[in-house]
């Protein structure tokens, strides 16, 4: 079972250090006969999941931490490489469905690299001393700055197309022509050329901002990171020390504190029980401040994060997921208030932006989602989102029971869904007025709600139990590949972005790549890697 949880202590491939207050290194030094499965070794500092899971926490414990950090440089501990990309013989020894969540993580951990940047004031900077290859090169995408060493040898490339017969799958690509906008002409000609380029052409290009020559690199990247550390002034901190989840793991089942992933594999169903705050939080800044990472939204949406990354790599045939809640509506609604009201504040504000982060990993994950709104269930605002999020929800309409979900400060686009819109927005793309119009009410019943687009269903106690069964068991039964697609088409309507194109495009082709010969099968590129043999095509373009 893979474990997504570690710290710092327990890093086997990347070291954090501080030379200055506001100044943080990021140093990867990959152990190659530490890989996350014996069957390979990671050498040219290539990474696999394990590698990635490392760089994710440490990305996370930058915001969380230190957030007095300004700049955070991402360097090799090799000599001569920054980064030679996805480990090849871990890809090409990999079943399908792992590649493509592998895929997805270290897409979402490139992305979050960009989120601390856009949203925390805390600017990555590449500096690539050697070789920087294929996912090498990603890496250094998705910082803001790339500084490339001039030795005459040392050069950028995303050598997949004309070695592997694949794709730059962490959005190389995308950001190749979205976010640095080089000219699709020399991306061509980039993306083809396995050896890559090197220089003053690189710059030229686009493709990296700097180029220093190894007498003055380590100068020079220190002074650039100076100057990305001065663009933000304001104080922030002391830093929250994440403590570890420490979930109970059982065949069957995952429990933390406030959340349980019970899993049915006979029926391919697992279902997500998130229970509400036991007591109302915290409402002052000392008191939040003091609870750390204990404070229910921080530790109740972590939970739910590890959960969602358990079931996708560690439960690859569950097909439908189940999302319900339980506790007190009520003071899911104050916590609410109270997050909005001190959003301004630096730990508020990433709290926000780590629920914002886990709602997209769940409309991200490869699952189909529905939501059970019973007797009991506190969706409201923040969790309703949860709801907000599934393909379908259905509510139970009963005259004996009161069954209410609730909307507050949170749902007005505080967690933008990857293509920029609230979800609310993105459900009501046809009259946009309702998204404005549904929050003028707090409370709604299970037949207000329906009336109003705000859940699929709203069915009679009666029928309830019976309906619910019947589309669960109908939605199990369907084609997995058949449903990924549809899901992936109808959650992300309205304007595209760089991230939904990073996901619906890029990770789509990939999908459909790493099933084709002339990547994996017999003859194909990724398969014959590293072999003396040459790969055979098969010619015909579909």
């Amino acid at each position: 079972m893979i474990s997504f949880e570690t710290s710092p202590e327990k890093y086997k491939h990347w070291k954090l250090t501080f030379p200055e207050k506001n100044i943080a290194f990021l140093t990867m030094d990959v152990q190659e006969d530490a890989p996350l499965k014996p069957e390979y070794k990671l050498k040219l500092n290539s990474y696999d999941l394990g590698v990635d899971i490392e760089l994710a926490d440490a990305i996370q414990r930058l915001r969380f931490e230190h957030p007095e950090v300004r700049a955070v440089v991402m360097n090799s501990g090799k000599n001569n490489i920054f980064c030679a990309g996805a480990n090849i013989f871990m890809l090409g020894t990999s079943a399908h469905g792992f590649k493509i969540n592998f895929c997805k993580y270290t897409n979402e951990t490139r992305l979050s690299m960009e989120d601390a940047s856009a949203n925390s004031g805390q600017h990555y900077i590449a500096a690539c001393n050697g070789t920087t290859a294929g996912g090498g090169y990603e890496l250094a995408l998705a910082c803001d700055e790339i500084i490339l060493v001039e030795d005459g040898n040392s050069a950028v490339s995303l050598p997949e197309t004309p070695l592997l017969g694949v794709l730059p799958g962490t959005g190389g690509l995308t950001r190749l022509v979205d976010k640095r906008k080089v000219r699709r002409d020399r991306a061509d000609v980039f993306c083809t050329l396995a050896e890559g380029i090197k220089g003053q052409r690189a710059v030229e290009w686009g493709l990296v901002d700097t180029i220093a020559p190894r007498s003055k690199f380590d100068q020079i990247v220190l002074e650039h990171a100076r100057k990305w550390a001065a663009h933000d002034q304001s104080e922030k901190g002391p830093g929250i020390k994440l403590a570890a989840l420490n979930p109970k793991i059982s065949e069957n089942e995952l429990s933390y504190q406030y959340v349980n992933l019970k899993i049915d594999r006979s029926r391919r169903v697992a279902t997500l029980m998130v229970r509400g705050p036991e007591k109302n939080i915290p409402e002052t800044l000392p008191e939040i401040l003091q609870a750390g990472s204990e404070f229910y939204p921080l530790r109740v949406f972590r939970e739910i994060d590890n959960a969602l990354l358990n079931l996708r790599l560690n439960e690859p045939e569950i097909g439908l997921l189940i999302i319900k809640t339980e506790g007190d509506i009520e003071k899911v609604r104050k916590m609410d208030e109270t997050l909005a009201a001190n959003s301004n504040n630096w730990f508020i504000n990433e709290v926000l932006l780590y629920m914002k982060r886990t709602m997209k990993r769940l409309d991200l994950t490869a699952r189909s989602l529905f939501a059970l709104i019973e007797p009991g269930s506190c969706f409201a605002g923040s969790l309703l989102e949860l709801a907000l999020a599934a393909d379908r929800s259905y509510m139970l309409d009963s005259p004996d029971q009161e069954v209410k979900i609730s909307l507050t400060s949170l749902n007005k686009g505080f967690f933008p869904m990857s293509n920029g819109l609230s979800r609310l927005a993105a459900r009501f793309q046809s009259e946009p007025e309702l998204a404005e119009k549904v929050l003028e009410k707090e409370d709604y019943n299970a037949r207000e709600a329906m009336e109003e687009g705000l859940v699929t269903f709203a069915i009679d106690d009666l029928d309830y139990e019976d309906d619910v069964r019947v589309a669960i068991e109908e939605r199990a039964s369907l084609s997995p590949d058949a449903l990924t697609g549809m899901e992936a088409n109808l959650r992300f309507a309205g304007p595209e972005t760089m991230e939904t194109k990073i996901f619906a495009r890029l990770s789509a082709w990939q999908n459909w790549i790493f099933t084709r010969p002339n990547a994996v099968g017999e003859k194909g590129a990724l398969t014959l890697y590293g072999k003396p043999e040459r790969p055979a095509f098969d010619y015909k373009r579909t």
